[in-house]
């Protein structure tokens, strides 16, 4: 089994760094449609035979070392009683928007291991034909509600920031109900047979640090520990505002993971070397081709310093249009890349500062 992932999020010595790619299994991939078969998105994932042959679809193109399910953030939505669907462009749209507190109060309790059976299947199927990890994941409450709130959501996410400093005392109960369930999904994926779970708060970056102090870390921190009071290993990623690194990483994870605003060397000095880090390759670098795309990967890596802890990711998803070719590239340049270039690297810019 590789399990070079869970050692580096253990901060253990690994071979290699380890490497696994937002997004990896889906339209990059040049099968990828023909696996979809023109079915709508939720009906796959309904699906577990099929969810499970596409979360291993990428491991036919490259050498990962994890599978993450192929899921989207919204899915719980659909165990909470809400009709769902994916519009191009907007992304996950409900029926019936939470618009009150009378709404927040009408949200009904559900079960993950029964009402979300599917996922976990999915993982169950995915653990007994893999030898690499499987990773679940969920969105942070403030993320997941992004969705949920005043209908579909402005580039500017007014709905749910209106509906926080509006309603303050609903939206704690919002955000205290998906915590909640989420925590409960997170471990059940575990049950499940996944290894680790990534925590996905993709917009938080669209707060003030202030808001995201008093509105969103206290959610967070609740789900995350929750998660981790059961043994599961959590990575908690947030994209945007890098004012807000020190209040994620206050919010828990065993790894934070960034995006490319800040230089990966720059950011785990912030989060501190007790915690693991993933990323951060801009993913617009592999629409620049192989060259660029390796190029800016060793710089990554070099950041790094060789260190205990790291996981090769980009800063979010991997781009539709990205050349698979490209991917592949860059998957072997990480593969075997030399951590000992890296550590050498490292101390030669220690001396030169």
């Amino acid at each position: 089994m590789n399990n070079r992932l869970l050692q580096a999020l253990r901060r253990e010595p690994v071979d290699r760094t380890p490497i696994w790619l937002m997004r990896q299994a889906g339209r990059s991939l040049p099968r990828y449609r023909s696996l979809r078969e023109g079915r709508p998105f939720f009906e796959v994932l309904k699906d577990p035979e099929a969810s499970a042959e596409i979360t291993a679809l990428p491991l036919d193109y490259y050498p990962l070392d994890a599978a993450v399910l192929y899921n989207d953030l919204a899915t719980p939505f659909l165990a909470a009683g809400f009709e769902l669907e994916l519009q191009k462009g907007v992304g996950p749209v409900v029926d019936r928007p939470i618009r009150s507190a009378a709404d927040v109060d009408a949200l009904p309790p559900f079960e993950p291991r029964e009402a979300l059976k599917f996922n976990l299947d999915a993982i169950r199927i995915l653990v007994e034909k893999l030898d690499v990890p499987v990773l679940g994941f969920v969105g942070a409450p403030f993320t997941l509600c992004s969705y949920l709130v005043g209908g579909p959501r402005s580039r500017d996410l007014s709905e749910v920031k209106r509906f926080l400093w509006e309603e303050p005392k609903a939206w704690e109960r919002l955000a205290a109900y998906w915590s909640n369930h989420l925590a409960e999904f997170c471990i059940a994926q575990h049950e499940a047979g996944a290894a680790a779970v990534q925590v996905f708060d993709s917009w938080a970056g669209s707060l003030s640090l202030e808001d995201y102090r008093d509105s969103v870390l206290p959610w967070s921190r609740r789900l995350i520990e929750r998660v981790r009071e059961a043994g599961v290993p959590v990575i908690h990623y947030f994209g945007g505002n890098p004012t807000l690194l020190e209040a994620v990483t206050e919010a828990g994870g065993d790894a934070i993971s960034v995006d490319w605003r800040l230089p990966l060397d720059d950011a785990w000095r912030r989060i501190g070397y007790d915690r693991a880090i993933q990323g951060n390759l801009d993913p617009l670098a592999l629409l620049a081709g192989a060259e660029v795309a390796i190029g800016k990967t060793r710089e990554v890596l070099l950041r790094a310093g060789g260190r205990n802890g790291h996981v090769f990711n980009l800063g979010h998803g991997i781009h539709p249009e990205t050349d698979h070719r490209v991917i592949a590239a860059v998957v072997n340049a990480v593969q075997n890349f030399d951590l000992e270039e890296a550590r050498t690297h490292s101390a030669q810019a220690e001396v030169t500062a």
